[in-house]
């Protein structure tokens, strides 16, 4: 069922961030991050967030880090960024 959609998004020219299950980064400034399509939040602190999400881990280092505008599918991270690092997840 997967490559049948996978294939009439092609088909369609469907954008692949339309797609529920991917997850996109958008980096607004040093100030700012939104992930959509987040899995879950995997720790907080105020140095430091890892969010899991489809592409892997995803850690943010920086300093006065708060988590904003959650929702069941995305959430914005605000404060001063560092670093934003993937770590893939092996299967």
């Amino acid at each position: 069922m997967q490559k049948k959609r996978n294939r009439l998004s092609e088909l369609l020219d469907i954008p692949r961030e339309l797609d529920k299950k991917q997850t996109k980064v958008t980096i607004i400034s040093f100030e700012e991050i939104l992930i959509e399509n987040y899995k879950g939040i995997m720790e907080y602190e105020e140095f430091y967030v890892k969010i899991n999400t489809e592409l892997g881990l995803i850690n943010i280092n920086g300093f006065n880090l708060n988590l904003e505008q959650m929702t069941n599918d995305d959430i914005i991270v605000k404060g001063v960024i560092n670093s934003i690092d993937l770590e893939r997840i092996s299967e």
